[in-house]
């Protein structure tokens, strides 16, 4: 604290670039969430500056949202509506030009087609995550931000999800990844920076990390950083 005022996270620095994955790795309450909800616009820094795309996400939240789709476990869906449904329901949002045709490409690239006419509120954890992944793709945006996406979800489910990432930066998105998960960041990310009480303790390819560290494992890797 400073002053008896809590700072959750400090001196963050990074950039990330178009189809890259940058993960956010640390344990809970390290200050990934506070991070991602700050670069979306959905918190106000108290300083420092966030610029996606060439725009601050301070000054200029509309032209930064058009640029991003943005997911976390809990990204609220309406549970009466089908997913073709959410998903025209969120492409109308972005202004999408062609909303069907948007759906209908995110209902093939995410495997959604099985399940695509039910109701959200009759879907599994793992299918509803999905939905929450197109919907965040769905105008196509040039950065994704993921908070935790796997939260919850079983191994099949998340190493699923984890390929649709995979998938999005072959598309050649920016994807900023946060996980408490050591195993999802080594598999899909191609620079790690570890945070631990709101501040960057070390940024790195997974190699870097190793060799910074001395470590054969990120396991033991990211021990040695956030207890040193």
């Amino acid at each position: 604290t400073e002053d008896g005022v809590l700072v959750a996270v400090s001196d963050v620095s990074f950039s990330v670039s178009c189809g890259e994955v940058f993960g956010l790795l640390g344990p809970n309450g390290a200050g990934k969430t506070t991070v991602m909800r700050m670069l979306a616009g959905l918190i106000k820094p108290t300083s420092g500056t966030a610029i996606l795309c060439g725009h601050d996400v301070r000054q200029i939240p509309d032209r930064v949202r058009v640029n991003l789709g943005y997911l976390s476990s809990t990204s609220g869906l309406p549970p009466r509506l089908s997913c073709t449904e959410v998903l025209r329901l969120f492409a109308e949002i972005q202004q999408v030009e062609r909303p069907a045709e948007a759906v209908e490409r995110v209902v093939e690239r995410f495997g959604i087609s099985e399940f695509a006419k039910r109701r959200v509120e009759n879907l599994s954890t793992g299918m509803r995550q999905r939905v929450r992944i197109a919907c965040a793709a769905v105008h196509e945006p040039p950065v994704l931000i993921m908070d935790e996406p796997t939260a919850g979800l079983d191994i099949l489910a998340a190493d699923k999800l984890l390929d649709d990432i995979l998938l999005i930066r072959q598309q050649g998105a920016a994807v900023i990844f946060s996980t408490h998960v050591l195993r999802e960041a080594a598999r899909i990310c191609d620079r790690i920076a570890i945070i631990h009480d709101g501040r960057i303790l070390a940024e790195a390819t997974l190699q870097g990390l190793l060799d910074q560290t001395n470590k054969t494992s990120l396991d033991e890797a990211f021990l040695a950083l956030v207890r040193s």
